[in-house]
């Protein structure tokens, strides 16, 4: 069984979104000893944002030769996740939505005739069958009876990119209010901590 990690926060070690994104995959580890991960930080090895050339090449154009590498590493980009039978993803909230460098990433694994299509009823999906988990991390309360719902972009979107690629399920594990102060920090964490570790084992 493979699982492939990926966290998205410029925090480094000071990062909520990367300590639960560790614990989830320790706990998978431990209840699974032989699962094979591969790790992916798109803050070390950020991929660019697509420009004309990428869409260009993807339509069959030749490529310019300094894209050349970043189109190998779209390719084994989307392999990593083709192959994953568990993603676990870390997510901070950055001004009410996901991370560049995530957003990078997610423009390099939602691909036509890869992990999605369109047929006579509309998009399909091809991606099913994968668990998804995603580490959330935002610095106030967007819950759904808080009066800043309607800002929240992160889960919200990324139930919506999964649930196209056919993931219909995904599961989320938050840590809120993480700017509040030390308090709510730490009881946010420690709260996403202990969620991590109660995870059904893969």
């Amino acid at each position: 069984m493979k699982l492939l990690h990926i966290d998205s926060s410029v925090l480094g070690p000071h990062s909520v979104s990367r300590q639960v994104s560790a614990a989830i995959v320790d706990r998978l580890r431990q209840a699974t000893p032989s699962l094979d991960i591969v790790y992916r930080d798109l803050t070390q090895t950020p991929l660019a944002h697509l420009s004309g050339s990428h869409l260009a090449a993807a339509q069959g154009a030749p490529a310019p030769a300094e894209l050349g590498p970043d189109l190998a590493a779209s390719v084994a980009v989307l392999n990593e996740f083709l192959a994953a039978d568990i993603v676990v993803i870390g997510a901070p909230m950055y001004n009410f939505t996901i991370p560049s460098q995530l957003k990078a990433w997610i423009d390099r694994i939602l691909v036509a005739g890869k992990t999605f299509q369109y047929g006579a009823n509309g998009p399909q999906g091809l991606a099913g069958g994968k668990r998804v988990i995603v580490a959330i991390s935002r610095g106030g309360f967007y819950g759904a009876e808080t009066p800043y719902a309607a800002g929240e972009h992160l889960e919200t979107y990324l139930r919506w990119v999964f649930g196209f690629i056919g993931i219909t399920d995904p599961e989320f594990i938050s840590a809120d209010g993480i700017q509040i102060g030390p308090d709510h920090r730490e009881k946010a964490l420690a709260g996403a901590l202990q969620a991590a570790t109660s995870l059904q084992a893969a």
